[in-house]
């Protein structure tokens, strides 16, 4: 079981890292911190540049604590809140990813609860530190905190649509 997890939490934890890296920087593929805010000009978020620092420093840094599995509830926690804005952005595609829908951060949001709940597992920073075993709360909390943060990132940082305001 170990294994398992171990592969889990390498495999989520450096996908959503990277992801971060490309947010804010030219490396996997990123089209710098212009492009990363560039992106989140266009899906309708203020912010700028801070907002795409923001973001891609939250995916780095909840992608490397749970590829290294440590402070795993707290790292699942800011890998949920992100992915959850993800979601709220593609959520108007549909689920499938061939759609450009919200199915790949659906699928990290539940890796990242699934993480909070099993724990980080024997090879991990948390065990080596005596952290561990975390109380199954945790999970709920975990998801609980992060899916609140990201919905309430999607309600303060982003724009309504132009002519919402004249609909109403």
């Amino acid at each position: 079981m170990d294994t398992g997890i171990l592969i889990l939490r390498l495999l989520v934890g450096l996908l959503v890292a990277g992801h971060g890296v490309q947010k804010i920087s030219s490396h996997l593929g990123g089209k710098g911190l212009e492009g990363g805010t560039e992106e989140f000009r266009a899906d309708g978020f203020r912010g700028g540049s801070l907002t795409a620092l923001a973001a891609g420093g939250g995916q780095i840094g909840s992608g490397l604590l749970l590829a290294a599995g440590l402070l795993t509830p707290l790292a699942a926690t800011g890998a949920i809140g992100v992915m959850t804005v993800a979601l709220t952005v593609k959520r108007h595609n549909g689920l499938w990813v061939q759609n450009d829908g919200y199915e790949y951060p659906l699928v990290l949001i539940g890796t990242a609860t699934a993480l909070a709940a099993t724990g980080p597992g024997t090879w991990s920073l948390d065990a080596a530190f005596g952290l561990t075993p975390y109380p199954l709360w945790w999970a709920a909390l975990a998801l609980v905190a992060g899916l609140g943060s990201g919905l309430l990132t999607r309600l303060v940082l982003h724009r309504p649509p132009a002519g919402a305001n004249a609909e109403r």
